[in-house]
């Protein structure tokens, strides 16, 4: 009677898993929104969202099969954020993906039970969005780019650069509460390498204008580049900007070196972004995010432009060239 009820149990068992399975499939998809902080890109011009998206395929989520991508840009403004987040809240969807401290500050402000999964945030803990690393409570986990260490290397390596480094102008968003705790890790590490900083802000794409004529009377002697919404969206016009007035750069992010920049030593974003679609696969499993400890960083990238130095006549030391991950011809 064991065999026969174990043989029955075998048999029902595999009858239904099909079923099953196709009544996965038969379900409604799952519906994923993406507030992104930059312009709305062409086709394939995105490529860390490629990844974040390949890696959701990489999981089982192919949009058009079983995934819906919801995706709104706030084209580097802010003060966009808040009505986006609401827009794809009241789309209800199953997760929402909130790219920079900004959107996530947004997102989580539209509702208390979406899941929000956070990427490229500077300081969840600063900006409440999470109660600890640890136990982020509440409906917000994911990445962080809290790297204590990471402030201190990058401003060494510019020291290595250029030896007779002693002041290094800041550029960053005042407005991003994200940056505050990046800023005050740079200060501290100023004073044992000899240099000294002076801070520059702006707070949405029309400061920039304004920022750079002023620096362009009152010449920087170097120039650090804190990546977030608004300096990130626009790359491109402060890599020139460094060009024009040949002024050495270090930025936070590689996509400034890909645009032309001197040299970039930050976070491999490639990783980053893979481990967002991690998260959210467990969110779309029904962990909750109040369940999910918060990541730090745990890969980085040195990018060198040998390009961009040859024309601001500098040698990068052959040490840094043999450390650097990636060196662009």
């Amino acid at each position: 009677m064991r065999l026969i009820r174990l043989a029955v149990t075998l048999t029902l068992g595999l009858a239904l898993a099909p079923l099953a399975s196709e009544a996965q499939q038969a379900g409604k998809p799952f519906r994923i929104g993406f507030l992104a902080f930059g312009l709305k890109p062409g086709a394939g011009s995105d490529p860390l969202f490629d990844v974040f998206l390949q890696a959701l395929r990489d999981l089982g989520y192919v949009e058009g099969r079983n995934v819906v991508l919801e995706v709104r840009y706030a084209e580097g403004r802010n003060e966009r954020f808040p009505s986006l987040a609401a827009e794809l809240v009241n789309l209800k969807v199953d997760v929402l993906v909130a790219q920079s401290t900004p959107a996530a500050i947004a997102a989580k402000q539209a509702s208390s039970s979406v899941p929000i999964v956070m990427v490229v945030v500077g300081d969840p803990l600063g900006a409440k969005l999470i109660e600890s690393l640890a136990h982020p409570g509440g409906n917000v986990s994911g990445l962080s780019l809290i790297a204590p260490e990471l402030s201190a290397k990058r401003l060494d390596l510019f020291k290595q650069t250029l030896p007779k480094l002693s002041r290094v102008t800041v550029l960053w968003n005042s407005a991003n509460v994200g940056m505050r705790l990046r800023v005050q890790e740079t200060e501290r590490a100023a004073p044992a390498l000899g240099v000294t900083l002076q801070s520059v802000t702006v707070q949405s794409p029309d400061d920039f204008d304004g920022v750079f004529a002023a620096m362009s009377k009152d010449r920087p002697e170097s120039l650090l580049v804190m990546a977030d919404t608004v300096t990130a969206s626009n790359s491109r016009r402060v890599v020139e900007f460094a060009a024009r007035n040949r002024v050495p750069a270090i930025y936070e992010a590689r996509n400034f070196v890909d645009a032309g920049g001197l040299m970039s030593y930050g976070l491999d974003f490639v990783d980053h972004y893979r481990r967002a679609a991690y998260y959210v696969d467990k969110v779309l499993k029904g962990v909750r995010p109040a369940d999910l400890p918060v990541e730090q960083p745990t890969k980085f990238e040195l990018v060198i432009n040998m390009k961009s130095a040859k024309a601001l006549g500098l040698t990068i030391p052959q040490s840094l060239l043999l450390r650097a991950d990636q060196v662009i011809e």
